[in-house]
């Protein structure tokens, strides 16, 4: 299975690979950069190998395990231009832990990740993502002293979905503006595929901004959640992707967009939580501006989570004034590679990966200088 010549592999530091026998720990941990500070980024636990049912044990296993390194590799990086974006001092990084959380998640297997999480010594700080939650953070801080986005401590600054999704708004708001030439998003309708954590509170910013909103989830609770909290149309997961909309904001797992399901979009916007939304990341992002759809960037719309935690790895304060402004800059940046993209005629994603790159690359030259 190749690793270094893969194009998500794309200058890593570090990838290291975990494993217990007692607990059933797999895992993998991804250092893309630490130029521009420790590397931050969420634990992701899922099975990958449920994609590849029907197949035999063995083929499963090994698909599942290219899956693994693939996702974790292009989630590091994301991390990476994320943080560089978002004007963060911290590098990108990301893990994943391997099988169904509903079955094997226990205590004794967070704590033994956390035990390979303090061998990195500073170098990785790991935070909630998909499949975990801040619970699940709690019990690896215990045998481990680089988790964020922890509930209590005194640099606590909790579940960071909210703030995700406060970035997300205001980065919907930006996009359409610029695309729409709203002021407001009253009587806009959006999409959102996934409402979980991040896309239950985006649901319930954009209806009290005036939106109309169109759901869809795999999870009948996640539905019900949002129904309970006002009105909502609930549609099929395998639809809501073509559902005549201004706004399609995926908020679940990443590789929504590809070559089946782009000409199928209906929405002049694309913008949510997900991260790696596009299945390929240069063809997507060149038919999406081909088909005059304006796609923001995830890692940088969705950086108000990861903007929420920087505060407890420097071990600082940050009031909620404070961090909201920071998380609000997300539509400013967002604006800057609208208006690049549009005066170079090249598509969004292309042009936010070439601004992340050299601000990575500016900071490296600047440590290189000092240093002689």
């Amino acid at each position: 299975m190749p690793v270094f010549s893969t194009r998500a592999f794309n200058k890593h530091e570090q990838v290291v690979f975990c494993s217990d026998p007692v607990t059933g720990l797999q895992a993998i941990i991804a250092i893309h950069s630490t130029v521009l500070g420790p590397a931050v980024g969420g634990c992701r636990f899922w099975d990958y190998a449920a994609a590849h049912r029907g197949a035999s044990l063995e083929v499963a296993q090994k698909r599942a395990e290219e899956d693994a390194v693939f996702d974790v590799l292009r989630l590091s990086r994301g991390m990476s231009y994320k943080n560089a974006m978002a004007g963060l001092r911290i590098g990108g990084g990301k893990s994943v832990i391997i099988g169904d959380p509903k079955s094997i998640k226990t205590p004794e297997l967070l704590r033994k990740f956390g035990e390979h999480l303090t061998r990195l010594g500073g170098r990785y700080y790991t935070a909630e993502d998909v499949g975990t939650k801040p619970q699940d953070m709690e019990i690896i801080h215990q045998t481990s002293n680089y988790v964020v986005g922890l509930e209590s401590g005194d640099f606590a600054t909790g579940d960071p979905s909210p703030h995700t999704a406060l970035g997300v708004f205001a980065g919907i708001e930006a996009a359409a503006k610029y695309k729409l030439g709203r002021k407001d998003l009253s009587g806009l309708s959006v999409a959102i595929q996934g409402v979980g954590n991040v896309g239950r509170d985006l649901a319930m910013h954009l209806r009290e901004a005036g939106a109309k909103i169109i759901i869809a989830d795999i999870v009948k609770e996640n539905i019900e959640r949002v129904l309970a909290a006002g009105p909502a149309e609930v549609v099929d997961v395998q639809k809501i992707h073509a559902v005549d909309a201004d706004i399609f904001a995926p908020c679940a797992l990443g590789g929504v967009l590809n070559a089946k399901t782009i000409p199928q979009i209906n929405a002049k916007i694309i913008a949510g939580a997900a991260n790696n939304v596009l299945d390929d990341e240069v063809a997507d992002d060149i038919a999406l501006q081909k088909r005059g759809i304006l796609y923001a960037p995830d890692y940088i719309i969705n950086a108000g989570g990861i903007i929420s935690v920087e505060s407890e790895v420097y071990q600082e304060h940050l009031d909620h004034h404070e961090r909201s402004k920071k998380i609000a800059r997300i539509a400013e940046t967002l604006i800057e590679v609208f208006e690049t993209s549009d005066q170079k005629q090249q598509p969004t994603g292309r042009i936010a990966n070439e601004l992340a790159e050299q601000r990575i690359d500016a900071k490296r030259q600047s440590l290189k200088d000092a240093a002689e």
